[in-house]
C-alpha cells in the first residue's frame, strides 16, 4: 500500500508570497493554507466558526514565518468576500494567489432536492469563487499570480447521492477554463478534484460508524474508505495541500487551464 511521501523541505520559490484560501479554517482548505505557510507565504484564511478559526491561525502560526490571518467570513455573501479579499491585499500589501474552497453542499437525489438547495450550492460554490477571483484579479495581475480551484472528483465522475456537488461543481470547471484563457498570460488558473481525505467530515463519518457497530475500530472504518481505490487508501489532506502549494509556484509555470485528479486513481473516467 502506498503511503503518503513527505516533501518538508521541497523548497517551491514563494517564500514571502501572500496567498488567501476561502473555507481554510478546515478540511482540505486548511490543508492547502498549512501547505502554503510551510512554504513561507503569508497567508489568510477565513470561515464561519470562530473556534475553528483559532485553531486554524494557531497551527498556521507554527508552520513558518509569515503572517497569518484568519476572518469570520461567510462566502455565501458577497460583502464578506469582498471584505476578506480587500483586508487581506492590506495587511499583506497585495496578493499572489488564490485557492478557492467550499464546503460540500448537503447530500441527496435530485427528486429530494429542492429550488432553495440548488439555489444555495450555486452560491456557495460557484458564486463565492467569482466573487473571490473578481476582487482578487488587479491586485493577482499587477505582478502576475495564481488561482487553485477545489473542486471534487465528482466533476468528472458522478457520485450516487451527490446531485449538487454533481451538477454544480462542474460550472468551476468552465470557469477555470475560461479564466485560464481569459487572464493569461500574467494568471494562470487551475482546479484540483479530491476524493476521499482524512478530514475532519470523514473522521465523523467513520466514528459514527464505529459507534454504530459497523467496524470495530477506526482503522476498520477507514480502510473501508479506501476500497477500491487503486492506492488502497484515502488520501492524508497533506497531499492534497502540496498539489496546491506546486500549482502555486513557478514549478508548474507552463501549467494552465488543467484540472488535476487527485484520488488515488480511484476515477475510472478517460
Amino acid at each position: 500500500m502506498g503511503e503518503p511521501v513527505d516533501l518538508a523541505g521541497m523548497d517551491l520559490g514563494i517564500d514571502g508570497d501572500a496567498a488567501l484560501v476561502t473555507a481554510g479554517s478546515a478540511g482540505l482548505g486548511l490543508a492547502s493554507a498549512e501547505a502554503l505557510a510551510r512554504e513561507g507565504c503569508d497567508v489568510a484564511v477565513c470561515g464561519r466558526n470562530e473556534d475553528r478559526l483559532e485553531e486554524a491561525r494557531d497551527r498556521l502560526d507554527q508552520l513558518g514565518d509569515g503572517a497569518v490571518r484568519a476572518v469570520q467570513a461567510d462566502i455565501t455573501r458577497k460583502e464578506d468576500v469582498e471584505a476578506f479579499v480587500e483586508g487581506t491585499v492590506d495587511a499583506f500589501g497585495g496578493l499572489d494567489h488564490v485557492v478557492t474552497s467550499a464546503g460540500g453542499p448537503p447530500p441527496g437525489s435530485f427528486l429530494e432536492t429542492d429550488d432553495d438547495h440548488w439555489y444555495d450550492a450555486y452560491d456557495l460554490l460557484v458564486m463565492s469563487a467569482v466573487w473571490t477571483v473578481r476582487e482578487a484579479h488587479p491586485h493577482l495581475a499587477d505582478g502576475g499570480g495564481t488561482v487553485v480551484h477545489i473542486t471534487s472528483r465528482s466533476v468528472q465522475e458522478v457520485i450516487d447521492e451527490l446531485v449538487l456537488s454533481n451538477a454544480v461543481r462542474r460550472a468551476v470547471i468552465g470557469l477555470m477554463k475560461t479564466l485560464s484563457h481569459e487572464f493569461g498570460p500574467e494568471i494562470r488558473v487551475n482546479a484540483v478534484l479530491p476524493g476521499a481525505h482524512e478530514t475532519s467530515r470523514i473522521e465523523e463519518l467513520v466514528e459514527a460508524a464505529v459507534d454504530r457497530g459497523d467496524f470495530d475500530s477506526y482503522e476498520e472504518g477507514l480502510a473501508a474508505w479506501g476500497e477500491g481505490v487503486p492506492l488502497e487508501r484515502v488520501g492524508d489532506p497533506r497531499e492534497l495541500g502540496e498539489t496546491v502549494a506546486w500549482l502555486s509556484s513557478d514549478r508548474s509555470s507552463y501549467v494552465s487551464g488543467v484540472s488535476i485528479p487527485v484520488d488515488g486513481g480511484s476515477t475510472r473516467s478517460v
